[in-house]
């Protein structure tokens, strides 16, 4: 049977996935990809993508990422504190991490609504810089989870 850690694993590997994406998208913004392209490439990842799908009402979120968060908020972050109390400071820092997540997802689509083909190239490198922000910062949070919990998690039985 697979641990709530691997469970884990799996979910920030279709994060990892559809990062990559992202990242593409953010070359495109700071390059010459059509506007639309780029928007278009958003929304795929929005209605198609792990990273985007499942909204969830809670907390206002729209996106996987935040529904993931959020089912970490309310089911798992409180199992890890009872569990090893020592984990409080991961604990922090992770809920930490997911408000910055949220406000990064906002001002990724944001920017996308604005950017234009013959738009200014202020508004494109701002996509550009809230997309590779936000790679950047899933991915360090992805990794940080990763290394201080699975103690932790390997030990929990699945709820």
């Amino acid at each position: 049977m697979n641990s709530l850690f691997d469970e884990l694993l799996w979910v920030h590997r279709m994060i990892r996935r559809d990062l990559g994406k992202v990242r593409e998208l953010a070359a495109g913004a700071n390059g010459d990809a059509p506007a639309a392209e780029i928007r278009d490439g958003i929304e795929d990842l929005k209605t198609n993508g792990p990273l985007w799908r499942l909204k969830v009402n809670c907390l206002r979120y729209c996106a996987f990422v935040h529904s993931h968060h959020n089912a970490e908020d309310a089911l798992l972050f409180p199992r890890l504190r009872a569990a090893d109390p020592e984990l409080g400071p991961v604990v922090d820092r992770l809920e930490a991490d997911h408000r910055k997540v949220s406000d990064l997802l906002d001002e990724v689509e944001a920017n996308a609504r604005i950017v234009r083909d013959a738009g200014p190239d202020e508004d494109r490198t701002r996509l550009a810089g809230a997309l590779d922000e936000l790679a950047d910062h899933l991915l360090e949070h992805l990794r940080f989870e990763e290394e201080n919990v699975e103690a932790a998690m390997r030990g929990m039985p699945p709820s």
